[in-house]
């Protein structure tokens, strides 16, 4: 088999290709995309130029470059600004948390999920340590938070 493979690149080049495409519905983050097209595009040029493996993976490499960095932004800012979506930091908007800490308009500490995050309340309420709050947004590292409980 091994030396199949090493007379015929273009397979393991098909095969590299398929096991990016195959990981990327994992991460869906295009970046496993982009590589499987360079790889895809090394299979192209191993099936015209059997003999040349230098020239199939510099095909590949500055394909998957290319479509990294001129498609890959396109497209994910086409699907980030789709109806609907949400980042995973909009999504925390409206769940629930416990305060950590005491939180005023200006600091304190909230655990929300498991992961603990700066805070301040919204509209300069005061929030005691171990109330229930509900965040009302994301500011960068910080959640404006409201008491669940008035």
């Amino acid at each position: 088999m091994w030396e199949w493979l090493s007379g015929n690149w273009w397979a393991v080049w098909l095969i590299a290709a398929t096991l990016l495409a195959v990981t990327e519905s994992l991460t869906l983050d295009f970046t496993l995309l982009m590589l499987a097209a360079g790889a895809l595009a090394g299979a192209g040029i191993a099936l015209i130029f059997p003999g040349l493996v230098l020239v199939q993976v510099i095909v590949a490499v500055v394909v998957a470059f290319a479509l990294l960095f001129l498609l890959r932004p396109t497209l994910l800012e086409k699907v980030r600004s789709a109806p609907g979506y949400r980042s995973s930091l909009q999504r925390m908007v409206g769940s629930t948390g416990h305060a950590m800490t005491a939180i005023s308009g200006r600091s304190g500490e909230v655990k929300v999920n498991g992961e603990v995050w700066q805070a301040r309340s919204f509209g300069d309420v005061e929030i005691e340590a171990g109330a229930p709050v509900e965040i009302f947004e994301v500011d960068g590292i910080t959640v404006v938070v409201y008491p669940k409980e008035p």
